[in-house]
């Protein structure tokens, strides 16, 4: 079955993280009514229009620490639970090929590697069934892409980033929240970012 996930990209350049890390200072809620979810997020991120997600708040010091939400289009497919997309396992090995065709690069000398480090279900308190995922994907580079002599071409580490994604369906539709991190950032703030992914929830709405 076809799953529709996000099509848009996120920073693909990475960042200074460790030397900006901020502490949260706490959680604000956003609910959006019209699509059907709510979720919390930091707040002192900040909203950023145009990215192609539904909605898209990102640490205005790391660049590539960001939470979104994605929903499919109700003409696309009809979901009735989370699990027509399958096992939790089977979920998440679509979550890392979406993710994969994103960031597709046609640079030369580019490689990725990515696992997918963990997939689980849960009921939460609405009583309702979500799938989370959680990725990593590290992405190498040639500091010289277009040098001659292979002796030039040095691959280096270009980013490390850590993916959770949690999909949930309601109103016939899918719907993925996507945080992503760098790694060494969500080690320090693994604590405070779980409690953004398990804030995540699908809504009724109304006709």
């Amino acid at each position: 079955m076809a799953m529709i996930l996000s099509s848009y990209i996120f920073s693909k350049f990475g960042s200074s993280a460790t030397a900006f890390t901020q502490p949260y200072v706490g959680l604000r809620e956003y609910i959006d009514t019209f699509d059907g979810y709510s979720l919390k997020y930091p707040q002192n991120w900040i909203q950023v229009r145009g990215s192609g997600a539904d909605i898209f708040f990102r640490d205005p010091y790391i660049l590539d620490e960001n939470v979104s939400v994605d929903v499919s289009s109700p003409s696309s497919s009809k979901y009735k639970s989370v699990e027509d997309l399958g096992t939790p396992e089977q979920a998440g090995k679509k979550v890392l090929k979406q993710y994969l065709i994103e960031f597709m690069s046609t640079r030369l000398g580019v490689k990725r590697e990515s696992n997918v480090l963990s997939t689980s279900s849960r009921v939460a308190d609405d009583g309702r069934l979500y799938y989370q995922v959680e990725v990593n994907i590290k992405s190498f580079a040639s500091n010289n892409e277009l040098a001659v002599m292979p002796r030039d071409r040095v691959v280096g580490l270009e980013w490390d980033r850590r993916y959770l994604s949690v999909l949930g369906v309601e109103n016939n539709r899918l719907y993925e929240l996507r945080l992503q991190t760098p790694e060494n950032v969500f080690a320090e703030e693994e604590s405070d970012l779980r409690r953004v992914i398990d804030s995540f929830r699908v809504n009724k709405v109304s006709d």
